[in-house]
């Protein structure tokens, strides 16, 4: 790891769990008392889970955190956070291994690391009645563990961890410390500048961009080639029918 580490942003908490269910869940709970955004990280999280419910598996030594934002975004606007934590994490891990050329960015919400899941990125919001409510961003890293591919659904991403891939051994607070400074960086640039930013920066680290790949929604399975990440975040396939631009979806590959 890098010898120089970011200073903490400004404005940002933190409060460090030795166990907690699930720090999405305890961002929920304590949604109403934050003053600011606030990094919530467990040492040990027991019921972790992954998008539309799946478990997240989460052994001591890995990174299990989540941004609480209290103040609401629209659900056009708040999706977009899911690209500022997958480039946040391209650099933490970037500074954490030095193998930028090993990190590439699975849309919408994974992070590969040659090639083999290393994060996941799950974003919840707990708004009613069509009013923004608070945004909690949960992050998952495969520090030192990767999961049993045989606990895994049969066509999920094989697994790594940081240690195994690179050889690199970081513990989850000081990946923190790594990790908050980029995803502030990034916040900033959306605020400021708007998603096309992010967007160019995510389409460099693309995985499979320019290549065949499989977007499965809950209504169709699609299949072409990666061609483009449209102005609101979408996916776009071009298939044999013309562009599609997919809003959700697991991806394979």
């Amino acid at each position: 790891m890098s010898s120089s580490t970011p200073v903490w942003p400004a404005g940002h908490d933190r409060r460090v769990l030795a166990e907690v269910d699930s720090t999405n869940a305890e961002a929920a709970r304590i949604a109403a008392t934050l003053a600011g955004p606030t990094w919530i990280l467990a040492l040990r999280q027991t019921a972790g889970r992954g998008r539309r419910g799946r478990a997240w598996n989460d052994p001591p030594g890995n990174f299990a955190a989540t941004l609480a934002i209290p103040s609401g975004a629209a659900p056009a606007q708040a999706a977009l956070r899911s690209f500022v934590a997958a480039l946040a994490l391209a650099d933490a891990l970037t500074q954490a291994t030095a193998r930028p050329e090993a990190i590439s960015l699975k849309w919408p919400n994974d992070v590969l690391l040659n090639g083999a899941k290393v994060a996941g990125i799950l974003l919840e919001t707990t708004g009613q009645g069509g009013t923004p409510g608070p945004l909690a961003i949960g992050i998952g890293v495969n520090l030192s563990h990767a999961p049993d591919p045989g606990t895994l659904e049969p066509e999920a991403k094989a697994p790594t961890s940081v240690l195994s891939a690179t050889g690199a051994a970081i513990d989850p607070e000081s990946f923190l410390d790594l990790l908050a400074p980029a995803f502030a960086r990034w916040e900033a640039t959306l605020r400021q500048h708007g998603f096309a930013p992010l967007r160019r920066a995510f389409l460099d680290r693309a995985a499979r961009f320019g290549e065949p790949i499989t977007a499965r929604t809950l209504r169709e399975t699609l299949t072409g080639t990666f061609t483009d990440i449209d102005e609101t975040g979408a996916l776009v396939l071009t298939t044999a029918k013309g562009p599609v631009a997919v809003q959700a979806a697991d991806i394979f590959f």
